[in-house]
């Protein structure tokens, strides 16, 4: 399994995509049950589902719409969009021409809203312009994430962002905004727009048309979570714990001496993050324990042991304060991969 399959997305992101469907009176709960989500986790504000999931749910809409913007502009980006979008790029001799590419194509599909890019004083920035003034945080982030995830595909690493500003309310799912743009996130700002080192624009583009279908494959769904924030201190903790089996996980003294650093250090750059180690170790166990529960036929007593609790009643209520629901309730509304 790709490691952008093994994350979690909050409901709220499901509500979001399925949003241009509502407002057609278009069915959307056969859409759900098909990517194994099931409708009845939409009325659970905590519920969470597997990323694998989500990105079938994109497809789904994307072509039940046949618009892969999910009505969220004036003009539909009718599907097929972001295979030539991709393959328009694909020849470019840097990603700084790549990106005014992407900017160009896209400029020509949307009406409602488009994007520059600028340098300056060695920060390069995207700045979205708008039509009918400020938009919905999905709509913001779905553009980004298409432009910002394609560029790090051809370039093959993710461009790190220095800022990612929105023209909106913060959102009810800001933290997983955060995780996939930057900590430096802000909302309510003047204007919407992420910046990078503009030294990125340089590099030269690798990829070809022989690694471009197994890029599409996955794409554009995959893009909420593939290209997520690595550079934090959290990333990298979390980085470390998975490939670490569980009954080896450090405690913090040990792990702080890992990173060479002193406990009371690294305590306050987490701190700084909005993190800490105990909450990093339950989100990493949560995403587990859906992952378990969504795509494998493990028991919930066998998931309880794989993730290193010491019975199931101690799983049942730390799933339950994680998500609001216990591991039964929520096997019950979503399938099992077959």
């Amino acid at each position: 399994m790709e490691d952008w399959e093994k994350g979690t997305i909050a409901i709220s992101f499901v509500d979001e995509a399925l949003h241009g469907m509502r407002q057609r009176n278009m069915n959307t709960e056969t859409l759900l049950i098909q990517a194994g989500i099931s409708p009845r986790l939409l009325t659970a504000p905590h519920a969470r589902i597997a990323a694998a999931n989500y990105g079938r749910l994109w497809y789904l809409i994307s072509h039940a719409m046949d618009d892969e913007f999910f009505g969220m502009d004036s003009h539909p980006m009718k599907v097929g969009s972001f295979h030539l979008l991709c393959r328009s790029v694909l020849h470019s001799a840097t990603l700084g021409k790549a990106l005014m590419r992407a900017l160009d194509f896209l400029r020509l599909v949307l009406d409602d809203m488009h994007g520059t890019l600028s340098a300056q004083d060695g920060l390069a920035r995207i700045a979205l312009q708008e039509r009918k003034g400020p938009q919905r945080m999905f709509a913001y982030a779905t553009f980004l994430m298409i432009v910002h995830g394609i560029g790090s595909w051809l370039i093959g690493r993710r461009i790190p962002l220095l800022a990612a500003d929105f023209r909106c309310d913060e959102p009810l799912a800001s933290a997983d905004y955060k995780i996939r743009f930057c900590e430096q996130a802000r909302f309510n700002q003047d204007q919407t727009g992420i910046a990078f080192d503009a030294s990125y624009l340089a590099l030269p583009v690798i990829q070809n048309q022989r690694s471009l279908p197994a890029f599409l494959r996955e794409a554009p769904g995959n893009l909420l979570v593939k290209y997520s924030s690595h550079d934090s201190l959290a990333a990298i903790i979390r980085r470390h714990l998975r490939q670490t089996p569980l009954h080896e996980w450090s405690d913090f003294d040990t792990l702080a001496r890992q990173h060479h650093s002193a406990a009371s250090t690294l305590r306050r750059k987490l701190h700084q993050e909005g993190q800490s180690y105990q909450s990093i170790k339950d989100n990493l166990r949560r995403d587990l324990a859906i992952n378990y529960l969504s795509g494998s036929a493990k028991s919930i007593e066998e998931i309880a042991v794989s993730l290193g609790f010491a019975d199931p009643s101690a799983f049942h209520r730390a799933f339950k304060k994680w998500t609001g629901s216990s591991p039964g309730e929520l096997r019950k509304k979503i399938p099992v991969a077959a």
